[in-house]
């Protein structure tokens, strides 16, 4: 019986740890922007994207660090792909610290406009090569 006790709180203690992970620590202090990709990445360390930050919606550069470029994810990133991101604004764009890749449909409601039509659009440039 104690033995089980001390299984469920363990196992209790690490599900309320990896919860507690997804609020914002002291540390996260990069503002929150969203993004989404409006040209096909030719440089993956500058990526063309209308930018929703600060409550507004611009086109701008999404200047990628090292860390970020290496990333497997970010070397399969395609136009119309959606981004939440850690990011400080620069002259030339923004500057990542961290980025997500997320579903159109969690992006604020200033750019899912923005990805609808990149999506319908993509579709029409694929489907005659579906032929």
């Amino acid at each position: 019986m104690t033995i089980r006790l001390l299984l469920i709180t363990g196992i209790l203690t690490l599900a309320g740890e990896s919860a507690w992970s997804q609020f914002p620590q002291p540390g996260d202090d990069a503002p929150l922007a969203f993004a989404v990709v409006t040209q096909v990445p030719k440089d993956r360390a500058k990526v063309q994207a209308r930018v929703f930050a600060e409550g507004k919606v611009e086109d701008s550069v999404l200047l990628v660090p090292d860390h970020i470029v290496g990333n497997p994810i970010w070397r399969t990133l395609e136009i119309c792909h959606s981004l939440r991101l850690g990011a400080q604004k620069t002259l030339e764009g923004y500057k990542l610290e961290s980025v997500r890749v997320i579903d159109s449909s969690m992006l604020p409601f200033e750019l899912q406009g923005v990805a609808g039509d990149c999506l319908i659009r993509k579709a029409l440039d694929v489907a005659p090569m579906a032929d």
